[in-house]
């Protein structure tokens, strides 16, 4: 394999979105006006690269895929994204090749909902949302989350993921947090919380500085399918925390 992340798309049409995903997750955009078939070419260049984001639909993931995986400790993690950046879907090597984590990336990158499908992820059925002040440290974060899911008698392993609103994807405790404990940060656009201002109740300080009603509930609300408010916002010092809890039964 040459280099971290090769990105690949069979329309022209979302070239566009190529040099995005490009620029935005520092991969290689691969050449797809090739004389021969597009399918052929990506095979050829499979093993290039540790990992893949195709541009398209599953369906054609699939084929271009066939016969290609070996192992899963070796083959690349693979993520396809739909042209209209609506899912992020780990296809291959979701926790081996990195996958799972790939796709939150590109997800908090397009605005597209990430859909992870292996079962250590999809048994875990807490989304913290977590809104805070610039500048607060992981301990003190981690410090509230555990003291947040004490109230609940809930245990860190089974948070899914945390989320946060736009504003906040670079807060540097925050992303340390979730490197230290493993957890994917989930990114929700601001535009959104404002179309679904699900909050128990308004913070005229979060409506100032961030220009939504609140942070932590309704990010952690749009982060599910079929979530439910366990712990509404609870603030410490600066950091507001509510739990949301998927319901995993149909």
């Amino acid at each position: 394999m040459t280099s971290a992340l090769g990105i690949w798309i069979v329309r022209a049409q979302a070239k566009q979105l190529g040099r995005k995903l490009e620029a935005g997750l520092g991969g290689k955009l691969c050449d797809w006006q090739i004389r021969r078939s597009n399918r052929e070419a990506f095979s050829d260049h499979f093993r290039h690269h540790r990992q893949w984001i195709l541009v398209m639909a599953a369906g054609i993931a699939v084929r271009y895929l066939q016969g290609l995986p070996t192992n899963k400790a070796t083959d690349p993690g693979v993520v396809v994204l739909d042209e209209g950046c609506r899912f992020a879907v780990p296809l291959l090597c979701g926790h081996e090749g990195g996958a799972n984590e790939l796709a939150y990336r590109v997800a908090n990158l397009t605005g597209a909902v990430p859909v992870i499908t292996t079962a250590t992820e999809t048994l875990k059925p807490l989304i913290v949302g977590v809104g805070c002040r610039k500048g607060t440290s992981a301990e003190k974060i981690s410090a509230i989350i555990d003291d947040a899911l004490s109230k609940t008698s809930r245990r860190r392993a089974e948070i899914r993921e945390i989320a946060t609103i736009d504003l906040k994807a670079q807060e540097s405790g925050l992303l340390e947090y979730c490197q230290r404990h493993l957890l994917p940060l989930r990114i929700i656009p601001q535009r959104l919380i404002q179309d679904r201002p699900w909050v128990t109740t308004a913070s005229a300080w979060v409506r100032e500085n961030a220009g939504v009603d609140g942070v932590c509930e309704p990010c952690a609300l749009l982060a599910t399918f079929r979530g439910k408010l366990i712990l509404p916002k609870t603030t410490n010092d600066g950091v507001a925390i509510a739990i949301v809890e998927e319901a995993l039964e149909l």
